[in-house]
């Protein structure tokens, strides 16, 4: 480890960054005290060094430095934060300072936050199903423990609140009193927040949720440490205290804005989109910090979740987002136009480990058989009002028209349901037959006879 070293010869101030003269044993990511000459201290982090010049972000922003007089101390270690299971309940932003008016942190272990992506040799296959409370993410995108499945929302769409209604109702079954949620609020606005904080205290659930917050007017380094802070807590209640960990980081798009505002400071040649080219690596490194490892109880599930903008899902953060993540829940502002919440675009959604962590055993038996006919069936409702706008409802076969009406019960008792809800998995199944049923028989092709005799509403409760 380096001693501390001091200097005082800034060159220049640029953006949230000093650059410091004279400085040839920087490293990378290494801790630095920033003095000022009325004895105001600032904490900045080394994010370049070469020929002589280290490039230093300066969490608070650099308003008020001055060349002259401001002494510039390497503190020889990384940037270090307090971490303990005492977090939960608690808010704190991301230098693990307290925002709760609560006592510091006294219990616990010191922690670099630039945390290591699990190694994939160490990592376990995930296969058990978390329940969100959510039918169109149970029922047909399962989230599973040790599983990245991010939200892709359009802005004004309502990310926030189906994230607050996950982080209150997310649970493993069986595992219920060992399940925390570490809530990393990225760069959001005060009322935000504030709307968390006072959902979180209100329902109860503050009691198991741990907030990491930084907010829009803070620099953008603060906004890119959020979600290294909210993981490094996270790593530690899931492989220290074997905890069963869900980390919402919310949202994805302002800390890959805080990097481009960072890089643009930096004057470094700009990728697609405007974004630093290096943004698919550091979105890798926060994402592959999740999973299950061999030999440990606990486990990081991911909820990361990124507004798309102008809605396109092609758009550098989604794309890329897409890559490392194992799946998407897509957000549709036509859905939210018709009044459904939560709108979700089942047939733009996916989950890739979904079918391995349900089925007999896990969730229902008929769970896998009713997720593909649902799917099928609404693919084909959809369909049908393309070819109904068209030719005119009255044209269509008997058969379109139950589909018509399939789709339509499928949005509005399926999708849709209350900010409170809390559907079991058994009941997001249940009102899949309810509303599978308006369908003749002879079209559930994709469900084996014995379900369709064991729970299909014509004959449930027959011999």
């Amino acid at each position: 480890m380096l001693s501390v070293r001091e200097f005082s010869n800034i060159s220049m101030i640029k953006g949230p960054l000093v650059y410091v003269q004279g400085v040839t044993d920087a490293s990378y990511n290494e801790l630095v005290e920033i003095e000022m000459p009325n004895g105001e201290r600032r904490r900045g982090l080394v994010i370049d060094s070469q020929m002589g010049i280290a490039i230093v972000q300066v969490f608070e922003g650099t308003t008020g430095v001055s060349p002259t007089g401001t002494k510039i101390r390497m503190l020889g270690r990384g940037l270090e934060v307090k971490i303990s299971e005492e977090m939960l309940g608690r808010i704190f932003n991301p230098l693990g300072d307290s925002l709760d008016n609560g006592p510091p942190v006294i219990k616990g272990e010191k922690r670099d936050i630039n945390g290591s992506p699990l190694n994939p040799a160490a990592r376990e296959y995930p296969e058990e199903f978390i329940q969100t409370g959510i039918s169109a993410i149970d029922g047909l995108n399962a989230l599973l423990r040790g599983q990245k499945l991010p939200i892709f929302s359009g802005s004004g769409l309502p990310a926030n609140m189906l994230a607050a209604q996950i982080a209150k109702q997310a649970t493993v079954r069986g595992e219920e009193s060992n399940f925390a949620v570490v809530f990393a609020a990225i760069g959001a606005r005060y009322d935000d927040a504030l709307f968390f904080r006072k959902f979180f205290e209100e329902t109860g659930a503050i009691n198991r949720v741990a907030m990491i917050v930084s907010l829009a007017n803070e620099p953008p380094v603060m906004k890119t440490l959020t979600p290294k802070t909210a993981l490094t807590l996270a790593e530690y209640l899931a492989f220290e205290q074997d905890m069963h960990v869900l980390a919402i980081l919310i949202d994805m798009t302002n800390y890959c804005e805080a990097l481009r505002e960072i890089s643009a400071a930096r004057e470094e040649v700009p990728g697609r989109g405007g974004y630093p080219g290096y943004m698919y690596t550091d979105l890798a490194t926060i994402y592959e910090r999740a999973g299950k490892v061999i030999g440990k109880k606990g486990s990081i599930t991911q909820m990361p979740i990124l507004t798309m903008p102008n809605d396109d899902i092609t758009h550098p953060i989604p794309d890329l987002t897409g890559y490392i993540t194992e799946g998407q829940i897509v957000l549709d502002r036509a859905l939210y136009n018709k009044g459904i919440y939560p709108p979700i675009n089942v047939l733009m959604s996916l989950s890739r480990l979904a079918k391995d962590g349900i089925g007999e055993g896990k969730t229902r038996d008929d769970h896998k058989d009713v997720s593909n006919q649902l799917f099928a069936s609404y693919a084909r409702a959809v369909d049908t009002r393309g070819l109904a706008a068209i030719i005119g409802e009255d044209s269509l076969s008997e058969v379109d028209r139950k589909y018509l009406l399939f789709g339509e019960l499928f949005e509005r008792k399926f999708v849709s349901q209350g900010f409170n809800e809390n559907r079991s998995i058994e009941t997001t199944l249940d009102i899949g037959w309810e509303i599978l049923s308006v369908l003749p028989e002879s079209e559930l092709t994709n469900i084996k006879t014995q379900y369709i005799q064991k729970y299909h509403p014509n004959y449930r409760g027959k011999k």
